[in-house]
C-alpha cells in the first residue's frame, strides 16, 4: 500500500516528506495500525545524525512513539479487532531467556530488532521507487500507518485523547518507570533526577506517584527547572551556576539521597550522581554517557552503593502503559504539560525546537481521530 511519510534519506539532512510502499501483508501477529499521533524522542534525532554509534541503517523511516487506530490484524491475532485504539512500544522477541523471564525490555536482540532497521524475519517493509527503506523500532511512526507485531502493541481507552498517548510508549514509560518499575523508592525516600528534559521529568512525576521527599531536579535550564518544580520537584539545582552539585545536595538531606536518576546523556552526570547519593545509595543510568571517572573504592565499595542501566524503565508495556493513563486520568501524572503539537508537515520544525529545548516532548499530529 502507498503511505505518506517523512524520510531521512541522507545522514544530517532534514526529514523528506515521500510517498513510499508498505507491504501490508500481515504475518500472522502482525497488526496494520493507521498513525494518528507520534511523539519525537532524542533516539529518533539521534538515529538521524548517525545514532549513538555513528551508524544508521539510513535511508530510514523513523519515529517509535506512535499512536494509531487498528485497521487490519493478522490471522493468530486476537487481542485486537479494527477500530482498537493503541500505542505501538519497544519491539521484543518474545522467545529469547530475557523475554521467557518477563524482561522484554532487555530482549537479547533489542538492538537488532529496534534500530537495525529490518524486520523479525530480517526482511524489510518500507521501499521507496523500488529500493528498501529501514524501519525503527519495528514500527516506524513518522508515517501515517504502521505495521507492529502484537506483543508490541497496547491497546488504550477510547475516552483519552489518542494523539497525545504515543510518548507513554518510549520517553515516559522510560523515565517513571526508572523510580516505579526499578527504583521502587519507599514513601519519604529522597530522589535526585540529572536532566529535565521528557525522561526526566516523567521521572519527577514517577516520584511524586512515590511520595519520595526531596525530589531534586538538576538541570542548566531555568525554564526546565521551573516546569520540573510545577511537576513535584521539591527542590532544584542549575548545576550552571551551583557545579558542586553532591555538597549542594547535603545542605537538602545530610548524608545523601537514597536514589539517583541519569536521565541526560551527558559526560559527569553519572559522578555526580554517585555522589549525591548517601551509603547504600542506588543510581539508574537512563542518558548514556560514553564515560565515567570513578574511584571503585571509594564511589562504590566501601560506602556500598549500586549504578545499575536501566531499559525503557523495565516496563513491561501492556500493564504498565494502563496504568499511567489511569494516573494521568486522576490527574497524578500530567504529562500533557509536558507536549506541543505539530502538524506532519512541520515535522523538521518540531525536530529543531525538540533539539534546542524549546519544547520538551512534540507531538505530530498525522490524522483525525
Amino acid at each position: 500500500m502507498k503511505i505518506k511519510a517523512a524520510v531521512s534519506l541522507v545522514q544530517d539532512d532534514p526529514l523528506v516528506m515521500k510517498t513510499v510502499d508498505l507491504d501490508d501483508h500481515l504475518n500472522g501477529h502482525e497488526v496494520l495500525i493507521k498513525t494518528v499521533g507520534s511523539g519525537i524522542c532524542g533516539a529518533d534525532i539521534s538515529e538521524t545524525h548517525g545514532g549513538p554509534t555513528g551508524y544508521a541503517p539510513i535511508p530510514m523511516i523513523m519515529g517509535h512513539e506512535g499512536s494509531g487506530i487498528v485497521e487490519k490484524v493478522g490471522s493468530d491475532v486476537d487481542e485486537f479487532v479494527p477500530g482498537d485504539h493503541v500505542v505501538v512500544s519497544y519491539a521484543s522477541c518474545g522467545t529469547c531467556k530475557q523475554c521467557v523471564e518477563g524482561r522484554p525490555y532487555a530482549c537479547e536482540r533489542m538492538n537488532e530488532l529496534n534500530f537495525e532497521g529490518k524486520d523479525m524475519d530480517g526482511g524489510t517493509r518500507y521501499s521507496l521507487e523500488g529500493k528498501p527503506l529501514s524501519s525503527f523500532f519495528q514500527a516506524s511512526s513518522f508515517g501515517d500507518h504502521m505495521k507492529a507485531l502484537d506483543r508490541n502493541v497496547v491497546k488504550v481507552d477510547k475516552d483519552v485523547d489518542l494523539t497525545i498517548l504515543g510518548p507513554l510508549g518510549c520517553g515516559l514509560q522510560t523515565g517513571s518507570g526508572t523510580v516505579l518499575n526499578s527504583l521502587k523508592p519507599a514513601p519519604g525516600e529522597g530522589i535526585i533526577i540529572f536532566g529535565t528534559g521528557t525522561v526526566g521529568l516523567a521521572a519527577i512525576m514517577g516520584a511524586k506517584v512515590a511520595h519520595c521527599d526531596p525530589i531534586i531536579a538538576v538541570d542548566v535550564f531555568d525554564s526546565r527547572l521551573e516546569m520540573a518544580k510545577e511537576l513535584g520537584a521539591t527542590h532544584v539545582i542549575n548545576s550552571k551556576n551551583i557545579p558542586d552539585v553532591p555538597t549542594e545536595v547535603q545542605k537538602i538531606a545530610k548524608g545523601g539521597v537514597e536514589y539517583g536518576v541519569v536521565s541526560a546523556g551527558v559526560n559527569g552526570l553519572a559522578e555526580q550522581a554517585v555522589r549525591s547519593v548517601g551509603i547504600h545509595g542506588e543510581v539508574a543510568i537512563v542518558g548514556g554517557a560514553i564515560e565515567g571517572k570513578f574511584n571503585m573504592a571509594m564511589d562504590f565499595l566501601v560506602p556500598a552503593k549500586t549504578v545499575k542501566g536501566v531499559l525503557q524503565g523495565d516496563s513491561l508495556p501492556k500493564i504498565y502503559i494502563p496504568r499511567l493513563i489511569n494516573l494521568y486520568k486522576q490527574g497524578l501524572f500530567p504529562f500533557d504539560k509536558l507536549v506541543k503539537f505539530y502538524d506532519f508537515d512541520d515535522i523538521n520544525q518540531a525536530m529543531e525546537d525538540s533539539s534546542n529545548g524549546k519544547v520538551v516532548k512534540p507531538i505530530l499530529k498525522i490524522a483525525e481521530v
